[in-house]
Order: structure tokens, then sequence, then C-alpha cells
């Protein structure tokens, strides 16, 4: 399997899931390997739950999953096995860091760019296909409060990280995806 770092980016409910798990699955049955599928997602209240149940309903039965809402490296460095590695999202993987710090945005910005970048290093010495979902916030207005804010600024520079590092990347809109590179 030829390795590939590539990144689907979009708006909240563009499709971008159902098209990274479409190719996941495409990609995995065309080299025959087996997927593992990281989930960012915490269920912090009902709403939150009825998603992640959503979710796991709509993944395959025999991927495998890890659920780790932070630690990124950590969870990509037990997915060796896999061909095909999904990440889904970095959206909520920013805001779990965001949220556990926030009021000390370098730190949070120095610990996203430290588990960016081991997980960033260790796929580089891997021979896997590995595709990252992660949301588009920088479309709409500016935020109104201070948080929403750091928030916006944090997911796009984590975003542009790995679109650099990407070998495909993709914008999905409407159920759509497009190209980017």
């Amino acid at each position: 399997m030829t390795p590939a770092l590539i990144f689907v980016l979009g708006g909240a409910r563009a499709g971008k899931s159902r098209f990274a798990q479409e190719l996941a699955q495409a990609k995995a049955d065309a080299a025959g390997a087996p997927v593992c599928f990281i989930a960012t997602a915490e269920a912090l209240d009902d709403d939150m739950r009825a998603r992640i149940a959503r979710h796991r309903a709509e993944r395959p039965p025999d991927w495998r999953v890890i659920e780790e809402p932070r630690a990124l490296a950590a969870a990509y460095a037990q997915a060796a096995e896999a061909g095909v590695v999904l990440v889904d999202c970095l959206t909520l993987l920013v805001s779990n860091w965001l949220l556990a710090m926030p009021d000390d945005e370098a730190n949070c910005l120095n610990a996203l760019e430290t588990t960016l970048a081991a997980f960033l290093q260790t796929f580089s010495r891997r021979e896997q296909t590995v595709i990252v979902v992660s949301n588009e916030v920088g479309l709409g207005v500016v935020p109104d409060n201070a948080l929403a804010r750091r928030y916006r600024d944090l997911l796009g520079r984590v975003n542009q990280s790995v679109a650099a590092a990407a070998t495909e990347a993709y914008f999905v809109v409407a159920g759509i995806a497009w190209r980017l590179k």
C-alpha cells in the first residue's frame, strides 16, 4: 500500500464523514487491508451521545475503533496493523484541547502542535492510508466571543498544518467532494 495522507474538509453537516468513510472502505477493499477508526468525540451531553450513537451505527462493524479525545498521536500509535486509518475529527480534537485549557491559548496551541507533529512523524514511517476529517470554520462571520475566536484560530492553524502535509485534500459541500490537492 502506498502511503497517503488524505485531508477531508468541509462545513458542518456537509457530508464529510460519509465521504471519508466511503473513501476509507474503498481504499481498504482495494488493498485487502483492515480499517482503524480514531474517534475524537466525547459524549458530554445528550446531543453528543446521540450523534456518537448515529456515527457508530453508520460504521462497518468490522472496523477497529479507538476513542480518544485528545491524545491523537497515542491513538494512532495503536493503529499500526491497519492499512487504512480514519481520524474523525480534528474539529473535536481542537475543541477538546481548548476546553481543557480555556484560558491558556499558548499552551493549548503547543499541545496541539506537539500531538500533530508526533502523529505526522509516525505517519511518515508507515505504509498506510490515513484519512483526516475536519470542519472549515473560517468562512463565516467573526465569532462574537473570545473563546469562539480562539477556537476558530486554533482550528485554522491545525487545518493548515494537516493540509500542507496531505498528499490529497478534498472540500465537501452538500455531499459533493471537490478535490483541492
